[in-house]
């Protein structure tokens, strides 16, 4: 759903690439994450966000404890289409904030307990990316959290609307490469999101996802337009 750097990018053409051209058929499980990260020089939180956008495509399916899985091919897989030229920051910024605490909120209240692994694996992608100050990985790392939240839904409008404004938030993406010094409130706002599906907590997921938003507004010096409660 949101902006994913041209590493990632250039990871899924990778991955779709023999995908294609039946090396890996439907059915067929791809090769662990560790060995595909080693073969494509990359790091796993990189790989990982890789991975979810080519769930959210329809191209794969991640299996809980067995790995990723090639689903049979419905028609070719489109690259993301952009926002439209006009759209602003902002403007992504306000569809998120109707959005996404919607999709928290719902995730928690059906979320399994291998779902909550998965978001808490990425969540500790991006305390080791911060502890090793690679900012590159934190951003791959926050941006494969929002869009793995946006695959649980399982809801196919919203993953229709994740893929039309795919690459709009590359403000976003560059504040967290080039502003270590936020770093931690990110990781933090994240943890209070899971915190909330962990506990099955929607109201208080939805809450938390919110608040987030607003203070990605705030980081990036936009006054998000909202609706006064």
């Amino acid at each position: 759903m949101f902006s994913s750097s041209k590493l990632v990018d250039a990871v899924v053409r990778k991955l779709l690439a023999p995908i294609e051209q039946g090396l890996w058929p439907a059915g067929q499980m791809l090769p662990g994450q560790r060995e595909l990260a080693e073969q494509m020089e990359v790091s796993r939180p990189s790989l990982r966000e890789a991975i979810t956008i080519l769930e959210t495509l329809g191209v794969v399916r991640s299996l809980p404890g067995k790995g990723v899985m090639v689903l049979e091919r419905q028609g070719a897989a489109l690259p993301e289409v952009q926002a439209p030229p006009s759209a602003t920051t902002a403007d992504v910024l306000e569809l998120r904030y109707a959005l996404e605490p919607f999709i928290a909120g719902l995730v928690a209240q059906s979320l399994d307990g291998a779902e909550l692994s998965q978001l808490r694996l990425l969540l500790l992608d991006m305390r080791e990316a911060i502890e090793d100050g690679d900012m590159r990985a934190l951003a791959s790392a926050y941006t494969s959290f929002h869009r793995k939240l946006v695959a649980l839904s399982s809801n196919p409008i919203f993953l229709s609307v994740a893929k039309q404004i795919g690459g709009a938030l590359e403000q976003s993406d560059q504040l967290i490469r080039h502003n270590p010094d936020y770093a931690e409130d990110i990781l933090q706002e994240h943890e209070a999101i899971l915190r909330a599906i962990r506990r099955q907590d929607s109201e208080q997921a939805s809450q938390a996802m919110r608040q987030h938003i607003l203070n990605e507004g705030t980081r990036l010096n936009i006054n998000l337009r909202v609706p006064q409660a």
